[in-house]
């Protein structure tokens, strides 16, 4: 079992994701960076953060890839002038990739619900994996992964359903405008409550079917299979 500690999920999405889209939104009017250097400030964040986990795990920090993506895709868009419905298409691409990325990742030795839910910071990985020592037990663990990685996925998916509804319903104005800029930070703004909230749902429920599933396979109690701090 490897004990290297899983990157923060908060810090990966603020850093790699919310405080670019905030510069991008906020500061790439004429009166402060401007299109062009709003990008560059936006794009620093996570390329800082991507370099920085790579050196610290040895690993490409996939979310740092998607952060990288978004701004590009979003800069370009206003430094193109593009039609505003390819935000909306990006808005909805980047939770679906991160969907079907999870999916896909439980089929391979890396799986990303690992860094979501099933990790030292969340569960007692030790006491689990002690109280499920046989291959039969272990199959059943990885089955009820398998399907918290669907529930976890249909999050992300409905995260990009809502993004696209919520960017062709705010973001009308031509690209590279100051109103396209306003547009932006309202649809910010409103993905809080329309977005994050119905998706944090969703991945509350996920946990509670996993802690659930395993307190049914190992006997454990819900704060046993907790993880303990200090």
């Amino acid at each position: 079992m490897s004990t290297q500690k899983q990157p923060n999920l908060l810090i990966n999405l603020l850093l790699n994701i919310l405080i670019p889209t905030l510069i991008l939104t906020k500061l790439s009017t004429e009166q402060w960076l401007g299109p062009t250097w709003a990008v560059v400030a936006a794009l620093a964040f996570p390329l800082g953060y991507g370099l920085f986990d790579l050196k610290q795990s040895g690993k490409v920090n996939f979310i740092s890839i998607l952060g990288v993506v978004s701004v590009l895709l979003t800069g370009g868009i206003s430094l193109l002038e593009l039609d505003p419905k390819y935000l909306a298409i990006k808005e909805a691409t980047i939770p679906t990739l991160i969907g079907l990325t999870l999916l896909i990742s439980q089929f391979t030795p890396y799986p990303l619900l690992h860094k979501l839910l099933y990790n030292e910071q969340i569960l007692n990985i030790p006491a689990i994996e002690q109280a499920l020592s046989t291959p039969q037990q272990q199959a059943k663990l990885g089955q009820r992964l398998t399907i918290t990685s669907y529930f976890v996925a249909s999050s992300f998916f409905l995260s990009g359903i809502l993004n696209y509804l919520l960017a062709r319903w705010i973001v009308v104005s031509p690209a590279g405008t100051s109103e396209f800029a306003a547009e932006l930070g309202k649809m910010t703004a409103l993905s809080y409550p329309v977005i994050v909230i119905p998706s944090m749902i969703v991945l509350i429920a996920s946990l509670w079917y996993l802690l659930h599933s395993l307190k049914k396979l190992t006997g454990l109690d819900i704060e046993q299979l907790l993880a303990t701090k200090g």
